[in-house]
């Protein structure tokens, strides 16, 4: 079977809501998961005790705080009852496919590391594990009112026990360890499967205020530049973009193009500065210089209504 390890945040208010609903689903998988929690935050002994769940308090921790990601993958990979290892963040709520998509992959002769794209959704209170439909129903206000994020988003990695030996002092909770973590598997040879398209992995939406500067300190804080520096820039950071396979309802497929998506992030890059640049050197002065005349005859932003994007922005990085 499969271990899944994490760490969490303190179980308080929202955060120790969602932090519950997910580890539960954990525990419903199968009988014979093992669950391992690093850390000891506020509540965090209580709900191993509730949940039967493996305790590990002491974590080895970054600079700035947030627990190293060499730790946790060692560690778990030294203690772990099983040969497969799952690595996901606290706040993902994993229901039977998941656990099918990895049984799956299992049947294949290859090294491998499986990721996924997540399913950002409001939950705002604790799931009724009770009711038999509870999967069904968590599905139903996904599809309807969740956003299935980009490729860059990556919070769940499952992997052969000894994939992972030689990582840099990164941080979880901050951001491209995750890249690295896809990028180093590639270069350990190690075949990434995106499973995207039958798994539905419910990230329960949070907001960033375990960090004094909220998102932004969390994304471009000091923390965030200390990962890009340790994980080697942009060469070493890969997403599911770079995913060499695919699970389909078919069978696992090759992805033919995997090898553009280093070109497909720089042509984003380039653009995004491009974009930045027109904006700050030539829009922004531009309604500077005209914002007297536009106001006299009612041009005013507050006055149009635009309704250019498809849907509702649900994260920072979606411009």
């Amino acid at each position: 079977m499969i271990t899944i390890f994490t760490t969490p945040k303190p179980f308080q208010g929202h955060t120790g809501v969602i932090q519950r609903n997910a580890l539960k689903s954990w525990t419903l998988l199968h009988p014979d998961v093992e669950i391992i929690l690093f850390g000891n935050e506020p509540g965090a002994a209580d709900i191993c005790r509730e949940f039967g769940l493996r305790h590990q308090p002491v974590v080895e921790r970054t600079e700035d705080g947030p627990p190293s990601v060499r730790f946790l993958f060692g560690r778990a990979q030294q203690i772990a009852r099983h040969s497969i290892m799952c690595y996901s963040n606290c706040d993902i709520v994993f229901g039977g496919d998941f656990l099918r998509a990895v049984e799956r992959v299992l049947d294949w002769p290859q090294r491998y590391l499986i990721v996924g794209r997540r399913w950002d959704t409001d939950v705002t209170a604790q799931l009724d594990f009770s009711c038999a439909q509870w999967e069904t129903k968590l599905r139903e206000l996904v599809f309807r009112e969740g956003v299935q994020r980009l490729h860059y988003n990556i919070d769940y990695f499952v992997f052969p026990k000894g994939l992972y030996t030689s990582i840099p002092p990164l941080a979880v909770g901050r951001p491209y360890w995750d890249n690295w973590a896809v990028w180093n598997a590639s270069a350990e040879k190690a075949l990434v499967v995106d499973v995207s398209e039958v798994v539905v992995a419910v990230h329960q939406n949070h907001d960033y205020s375990s960090h004094p500067q909220g998102w932004q300190g969390v994304w471009y804080g000091e923390g965030s530049k200390r990962n890009f520096a340790l994980a080697g820039g942009y060469r070493h950071l890969h997403t599911i973009e770079d995913a060499t396979h695919r699970l389909t309802e078919q069978g696992i497929e090759p992805r033919r193009l995997y090898f553009l998506a280093p070109a497909r992030r720089f042509i984003r890059r380039r653009v995004k500065w491009v974009r930045d640049n027109v904006r700050v050197r030539i829009w922004h002065p531009l309604l500077g210089a005209t914002r007297a005349a536009r106001h006299a005859i009612g041009l005013r932003h507050e006055n149009f209504h635009f309704s250019w994007r498809r849907q509702e922005r649900k994260h920072e990085f979606d411009r």
